[in-house]
């Protein structure tokens, strides 16, 4: 009897790969594919960067699974001292795991032991992963949390300041978050029970758009005042995609008490890692961090390559030059669509709103402006580009270009893009 892949996997594209270098996937059709999805935004030094294959399969030569609460390897302590350069002040205690959802689980469940205290609020929009707990904090669809409950309790959800969606100018849509922020303490959840406060920097599935700077600074402020722990899920918007290393570092000043990260930092292996500061690190009780897998050898020395090709080769000042480009080709080539609303992007970040942000979800306006998306990104295929769509009602095209995209593959990607949405909104008029 022959196997096959479950019947529930969508493939967001029909694109089978041969190989793939750079910012560019070869096809099993013979057509060359440039990639601006990344795996998810994961191969931040492009496919197969020579420095990374050179390193995994040295390493492959060497030992592959070396069980890391078993015995320690070279390429894990080499992991550390590199993310150590990067890591904000103070976070100098680290922990490694394989998945994004699995670091999420791990930092939950550190916040949850070093306060004593039940309760994490996450934004709505935020995606955190789809393991049980992780789905439980994530809001950025019902996709990911539906049909399998009860989910996991202790979670409660906050206002995301969605200034489009709201209607508000940015300033009016933080200070409603943050006194809705301050309702929730009063009404669900008592602060003596806070354990954290989980927010990405940059929302991933929920619509790739920067959370506001001053509503980042709230909600460190209100984590200080209430003895609760600010943690920064930066699995998509850290390792130099946004064009700081961490996505946070846009904030002027703000430190977190937990970082996340995972996806670009070791360029498609699978890895993700915790940090925080030693003493809050040492609260978790023995034998509460562990895993078969976690710091696997041949993803950690691909972990320290990737590092150290992003630093010699200047990728997070590439993503922040390349990024500029993109967002400026896109709007100077987009700006009178109708059927656009929102060009925005912080680095190689960029996300394309379609429809009215301000109609109901579930509504014929909604359903319209996720029809159009998820047009654009079928027709970017025709193109030869590779997108993504995301955003709780599925209207935003993302473009995840890889760190080391070059400013002609960017012009090109933009001509592309643009003739897809033409395409597609020009035949819909």
């Amino acid at each position: 009897m022959a196997a096959h892949l479950s019947p529930v996997l969508t493939q967001a594209t029909p694109v089978v790969v041969d190989h793939a270098h750079g910012s560019w996937i070869h096809g099993t059709d013979g057509r060359d594919y440039l990639d601006f999805t990344t795996g998810i935004g994961v191969t931040s030094t492009g496919h197969c960067h020579p420095d990374v294959v050179a390193a995994a399969r040295e390493q492959c030569g060497r030992i592959i699974h070396a069980q890391y609460t078993t015995v320690m390897h070279q390429p894990l302590l080499e992991l550390t001292a590199k993310l150590g350069e990067h890591l904000p002040e103070g976070l100098d205690s680290v922990f490694y795991a394989n998945s994004g959802s699995e670091a999420v689980e791990a930092a939950v469940r550190l916040a949850r032991m070093a306060t004593g205290r039940q309760y994490v609020v996450t934004l709505q929009r935020g995606f955190h992963g789809r393991t049980v707990a992780a789905a439980s904090l994530t809001t950025a669809g019902t996709r990911f949390s539906a049909g399998f409950g009860p989910l996991m309790s202790g979670v409660a959800q906050t206002p995301y300041p969605d200034a489009l969606r709201l209607g508000m100018t940015e300033d009016e849509a933080v200070d409603f978050a943050l006194a809705e922020f301050d309702f929730l303490l009063a009404t669900r959840i008592n602060p003596r029970e806070l354990a954290a406060i989980l927010v990405e920097p940059v929302l991933g599935d929920g619509g790739y758009q920067a959370v506001p700077q001053r509503y980042l600074q709230g909600l460190r402020e209100r984590a200080t005042t209430h003895g609760a722990l600010l943690v920064l899920d930066e699995v998509q918007a850290g390792i130099g995609r946004t064009g700081r290393f961490w996505g946070h570092q846009h904030t002027e000043g703000l430190v977190p008490d937990v970082i996340i990260t995972a996806k670009g930092i070791a360029s498609g292996f699978p890895i993700s890692a915790i940090a925080a500061p030693e003493a809050i690190m040492a609260r978790a009780w023995p034998g509460s961090q562990g895993g078969t897998y976690g710091g696997n050898a041949v993803a950690a020395a691909a972990g320290v390559a990737t590092l150290g090709v992003i630093e010699r080769e200047s990728l997070v000042a590439n993503a922040a030059e390349r990024g500029t480009q993109l967002l400026d080709g896109l709007r100077r080539s987009l700006g009178g669509v109708a059927e656009i609303c929102d060009i925005r992007g912080t680095g190689l970040m960029l996300g394309v709103e379609f429809g009215d942000p301000t109609a109901p979800a579930g509504g014929p306006g909604a359903l319209e402006a996720a029809r159009l998306a998820a047009g654009v990104q079928r027709a970017c295929v025709d193109e030869d580009l590779l997108t993504l769509t995301c955003g709780p009602t599925g209207s935003v095209v993302r473009i995840i270009p890889a760190l080391v995209v070059t400013a002609d593959e960017v012009d090109t990607g933009v001509e592309r893009f643009a003739r897809a949405v033409h395409r597609v909104c020009d035949g819909a008029a």
